[in-house]
């Protein structure tokens, strides 16, 4: 890995499913599920659960651009959720399950707009990306419960009905970008 990491998060729904996701990519050295964009202090799942807070389940991504590049996770974060639904991924439905990208620099930002209007555009006539764009505020880490929660509970009815369909989908589509041993 590179000495200097970049930082990017996602919101995509459930933090459960994009952690999953992200941690088998080349190139990401940490995957943190968390809240981001809110507007109140120390967020906890149970009060952003109420989507009062203004927070969104994200995930922290830390990787290498050399190894991956922001490019990259912008493809698998737009074709492992849909970024077309406003504030719902399948029955998790409010605020905290919309589809978000927390930039944190002008490039992620101006990335991610061209990303979002080239998708538009070749959508023909489809559904328009809701995905908002919004600057990384604070980021506040998930309980630890939380954390790696597919690796835990892999044999439960969500991650077997929700998250391996979107890991199957990854190793189908994006073979090139997996890590060498994918942890699953």
């Amino acid at each position: 890995m590179a000495e200097t990491l970049e930082v990017a998060v996602f919101g995509g729904g459930c933090f459960w499913c994009t952690e999953a996701l992200f941690e088998r990519l080349r190139g990401v050295a940490s995957v943190m599920p968390g809240y981001a964009g809110g507007h109140t202090d120390h967020p906890t799942y149970e009060s952003i659960s109420t989507g009062e807070t203004g927070h969104a389940e994200a995930t922290r991504v830390e990787f290498d651009p050399s190894a991956i590049t922001y490019a990259d996770l912008l493809t698998v974060f737009f074709a492992t959720h849909d970024p077309t639904s406003l504030n719902r991924q399948g029955n998790d439905v409010g605020t905290q399950y919309r589809s978000a990208i927390f930039y944190s620099t002008d490039a992620q930002k101006r990335e991610a707009e061209a990303f979002i209007a080239d998708l538009n555009a070749s959508a023909k006539g489809g559904r328009p990306i809701v995905t908002t764009l919004e600057p990384l505020g604070a980021f506040t880490e998930a309980e630890d419960y939380h954390r790696h929660y597919y690796e835990t509970h892999a044999d439960e009815s969500y991650c077997r009905l929700v998250i391996d369909p979107k890991l199957a989908k990854l190793k189908e589509r994006f073979s090139r970008l997996l890590k060498e041993k994918s942890n699953d």
